[in-house]
């Protein structure tokens, strides 16, 4: 997957070597997929992200929104012409009032990668169907005899050097203005499981939990990325070595005894915010460390009336 996609990255630098176009670097994998604790093999979506830098004579200018309690924030990437006179810039062709346009720089990474697609089919045995949507790109590809492989490629940002990205997937707080670009954790979260696999036993359950817990969703109100964060939250207070694969039953206790208290509380913070335990090579921007992380339960909090609900979803989950 990888090796493919920074395939398809080469040859789009390649053909738009001459002009002012946001400049791709190498993709990053992220998403269950590269985390080790895909639920469903055959159903997987690979999701990988392409960071973007500025074009020469441009620069990008990362502007945060306020935090509203919900799971994502949002940034607007401001663009700066740093030469006073230039024919073509970004300004002209992908921005809307000076901001980099989702739709905009979505169309134009879309136009790339089909003619990329076109260079490739001519030099390898993929067969390849691109499924474009509104903010990212998905390509479902086969070789021989192979499973199919869906690839989703999304357009991203750094920001402050950090492993935080801005990105042009869509979401509640994103949807209304096409200048708006969530912030996504997804590259911290990949080099946490990484950190993890590195200290924990060579027979750590804490990848299996996350399959059990994925895979008894459906149907449920529950979202993977909830069960994730508890999982995340458990990681880094319950000693690796009690994650041992004897002790499995036990830590998936551990799981829906923290989610049951966190629903009760109505209140499960966001992992990144404010929370010490965060190991020290994922790279945060300074504003995290002291912040008052997002409630990815604010809904409870905001209506009292669904936690009814969301207790017996609980209690049926524990059941299954």
């Amino acid at each position: 997957v990888m090796h493919l996609v920074n395939t398809y990255v080469h040859i789009i630098r390649e053909l738009s070597t001459d002009s002012f176009s946001p400049v791709l670097e190498k993709a990053i994998g992220v998403g269950s997929a590269f985390e080790g604790w895909s639920p469903l093999k055959e159903d997987t979506v690979y999701r990988v992200l392409i960071p973007m830098k500025p074009p020469t004579g441009h620069a990008f200018h990362l502007e945060q929104s306020a935090a509203n309690g919900t799971e994502a924030r949002t940034c607007r990437i401001r663009m700066v012409l740093l030469r006073t006179i230039q024919e073509r810039s970004l300004l002209c062709t992908l921005c809307t009032d000076s901001y980099l346009d989702v739709q905009k720089t979505t169309c134009w990474f879309q136009e790339l990668v089909e003619d990329a697609w076109l260079v490739l089919s001519l030099t390898t045995m993929y067969r390849m169907e691109l499924l474009p949507s509104s903010r990212s790109y998905r390509v479902q590809v086969r070789r021989h005899n192979k499973p199919m492989l869906t690839i989703e490629m999304i357009l991203v940002v750094q920001l402050d050097n950090s492993d935080i990205f801005v990105s042009s997937e869509s979401t509640e707080a994103s949807s209304n203005s096409n200048t708006m670009w969530p912030e996504t954790y997804a590259v911290a979260e990949v080099k946490f499981f990484r950190h993890i696999t590195r200290k924990a036993p060579r027979d750590s359950c804490h990848l299996k939990c996350l399959q059990l817990c994925a895979h008894i969703l459906d149907g449920s109100g529950f979202s993977v990325y909830t069960f994730k964060t508890v999982v995340m939250h458990l990681l880094t207070t319950i000693p690796l070595s009690n994650w041992h694969s004897k002790h499995f039953l036990d830590r998936l206790q551990d799981i829906m005894s923290y989610l049951r208290c966190c629903l009760e509380e109505k209140r499960l913070n966001h992992f990144f915010f404010g929370n010490e335990n965060v190991p020290e090579e994922i790279l945060l921007p300074s504003s995290f460390q002291n912040a008052v992380p997002p409630n990815l339960f604010h809904h409870l909090a905001q209506d009292p009336d669904s936690l009814p609900e969301a207790l017996r979803d609980f209690y049926e989950l524990q059941n299954r």
